[in-house]
């Protein structure tokens, strides 16, 4: 029922006004009340239209969403809100900031359109809750005030961030984080376009969501808001799925898989997919259609961490040279547009059918009191599936899920590949996976590569894009040269951490799908934590490639020397791979030159120097200084 006393809890002046002007207001408490809040204006049929009136245009329907048996599916009316537009965030305030600026793109300062929205919201019906970004000992306490007829936006925000009950709330709580959500906006002030401004005042970080996608505001405008505390108290927020593997001989390795979106930070922590016989595909010849498979007999066991973002907070650091990690979510925005069809990954579609928390599904064909099918996606138009359909699922239902922190042995950098032959020489020319130099490792994290094919996000054109800083760069609000540097304090503070860099989508001319990363995993985790060798090991021909292994056994089998050096395979030769080569040099040189501020790292300046020196692998060895490869006894 509508609560029209104001929240007992702190709340600032603004929020203050605009509870008391709307024509009522729900404090939620729990994600089963926001449940009910989705889909309760729901028609005959068992559908609830997110609907708003816009001035000259009528009624917008912006999504719709039913109850199914396992939660609330919501889909968008418009293709275009599906995924994550990457040019949506927009800074209002005068702090330091390398991002796009809303004065710059609108002519004119925050302040008018920051009053429409409170005057807007003052008119609508509202849903409001406190929350913690981040964990609760380590973050900051939130708020966010939406229109109650988005209730499926706020569950799922409630699920990734978490909600405090009635009685939950902290002694002290006092927001100094708030989401504004205004929806109608983007087709009053921004054509229709995803915007969400960030304006960081001396007291709070607002947040101004005006769309119902949740990735760029619910997601990651929070991670924004931890990036910002990190970057004020000298420590950061990894974008990596974290999962510890224990082998079928109870050897334990715990690894850190980072990357741009689609980098496969969601796949590091799902079971191997396999063949209907039970075999592992390697790969597919996209020349011949040859197909080339290998057979494992177990799989390792996989105990998640973190599934997108990992707090690095210097309270979980110890003194024994690695990094400790522990989950800056509640739940997790899963990403499924592989899996399409049943079977493909029993854990999950087991987990997502037969939960026992309600999910939120989204850009899924559901019906109401349906069950929702992470393998069923809608389509962008007819028999073009959306790339981005997603489920939002709490981490308190994944199975041996790792509460706490957790101690990082080696941190993987997934880079998307498409495939390159002779006659279309490409970046593809990443091995099986490569070991990297610490110096190296920094590097490919401050070029972050998007990549080949991504689906999470809008980009026009192809080639290779940066997604910036960490991978994270897109959340973030301030300067580059400042997360450049926390990055490499962390690497220099942790020097027992390993790197290395993994391929998806394709190997040369082989397509591989996650093969590659799946396949690193349960080999490394075999090794029982073993390193490896000088002479286990060649330096690749691509100098920013750092090392391979002379060769990869698993259980007794090979894999193909064409999977492990790329440039022997005869689709390629060395020519191709060379011109792929000088591809990624050029990037490289394209991204790193942006970071040489005088605010950076002195010894950041060397290895970004020595990469546009083109300098060698042994100079790149040389430059963090630190054993490599031990020798052996």
């Amino acid at each position: 029922m509508p609560d029209q006393k104001l929240p007992r809890f702190k709340i600032p002046s603004e929020v203050k006004e605009i509870l008391k002007a709307c024509p009522s207001f729900i404090v939620a408490g729990s994600v089963e009340e926001l449940v009910e809040l989705a889909i309760r204006d729901a028609d005959a049929s068992g559908w609830a239209e997110v609907a708003y009136d816009i001035p000259g245009k009528g009624r917008i329907v912006e999504a719709k969403a039913c109850r199914v048996a396992n939660g609330i599916a919501a889909n968008y009316t418009e293709a275009y809100m599906r995924r994550r537009d990457p040019n949506c965030m927009l800074i209002a305030d005068n702090q330091p900031t390398n991002k796009p600026m809303y004065k710059d793109r609108y002519g004119e300062d925050f302040d008018r359109v920051r009053q429409e929205t409170f005057d807007w919201l003052k008119t609508q019906e509202l849903a409001l809750f406190p929350f913690s970004a981040g964990a609760d000992a380590t973050g900051a306490d939130a708020l966010v005030v939406c229109p109650a007829n988005a209730g499926f936006f706020a569950m799922g925000l409630a699920l990734l961030q978490g909600i405090h009950g009635p009685g939950e709330l902290p002694k002290d709580y006092s927001p100094k984080a708030i989401i504004y959500v205004a929806p109608p906006m983007r087709h009053t002030h921004f054509d229709g376009e995803q915007v969400v401004v960030h304006n960081r005042t001396k007291d709070r970080h607002e947040l101004f969501s005006y769309n119902l996608y949740p990735g760029p505001s619910a997601k990651k405008g929070i991670y924004g808001v931890l990036i910002n505390i990190g970057e004020q108290e000298d420590w950061l927020t990894a974008h990596c799925s974290t999962v510890q593997v224990v082998t079928p001989y109870d050897n334990k390795l715990c690894i850190m898989h980072e990357g741009a979106s689609g980098g496969g930070k969601s796949e590091m922590l799902e079971t191997m997919h396999r063949e209907k016989d039970g075999r592992i595909m390697l790969g597919e010849n996209v020349v011949s259609g040859e197909g080339r498979y290998v057979t494992l007999p177990r799989n390792c066991e996989l105990r998640p961490v973190t599934d997108d973002m990992a707090l690095c907070h210097p309270s979980l650091q110890r003194d024994n040279e690695k990094l400790y990690v522990m989950d800056a979510e509640n739940s997790w925005f899963i990403r499924v547009n592989h899996i399409n069809h049943y079977g493909t990954d029993p854990n999950l579609e087991e987990t997502t059918i037969h939960s026992d928390k309600p999910l939120l599904f989204l850009n899924i064909n559901a019906a109401p009191g349906g069950t929702a099918l992470i393998w069923d996606h809608i389509e962008d138009e007819p028999g073009v599936p959306c790339p981005n359909p997603r489920v939002v699922v709490p981490r308190s239902v994944v199975r041996n899920v790792v509460d706490g922190s957790c101690r990082v042995d080696i941190r993987s950098f997934g880079v998307r590949c498409p495939p390159c032959t002779s006659e279309n020489p490409t970046y593809g020319i990443l091995g099986l996976f490569h070991i990297l130099p610490p110096a190296l490792a920094w590097l490919w994290r401050l070029v972050a590569p998007r990549g080949h094919g991504n689906p999470s996000i809008l980009e026009e054109g192809g080639g290779m894009s940066s997604e910036g800083v960490g991978s994270y760069w897109p959340f973030a609000t301030g300067r580059r040269v400042d997360q450049a540097n926390l990055l490499l304090k962390q690497i220099v503070n942790t020097p027992k951490t390993r790197y290395i860099l993994i391929p998806n989508q394709h190997i040369g001319a082989w397509k591989t799908g996650f093969v590659p990363q799946w396949l690193t995993r349960e080999y490394l985790a075999r090794r029982g934590g073993a390193w490896f060798s000088p002479d286990q090991v060649r330096a690749t021909r691509c100098n920013l490639l750092g090392y391979s292994p002379k060769t990869v056994m698993i259980e007794g089998q090979t894999i193909g020397s064409w999977f492990v050096t790329p440039h022997a395979q005869p689709e390629i030769g060395e020519e191709a791979y060379d011109k792929g080569a000088e591809i990624l040099r050029t990037f490289f040189k394209d991204q790193l030159k942006q970071y040489l501020e005088k605010d950076l790292m002195f010894i950041g300046k060397q290895i970004i120097e020595c990469a546009l020196d083109e300098g060698s692998l042994d100079d790149f060895c040389l430059l963090l200084g630190g054993e490599l490869f031990p020798a052996e006894d």
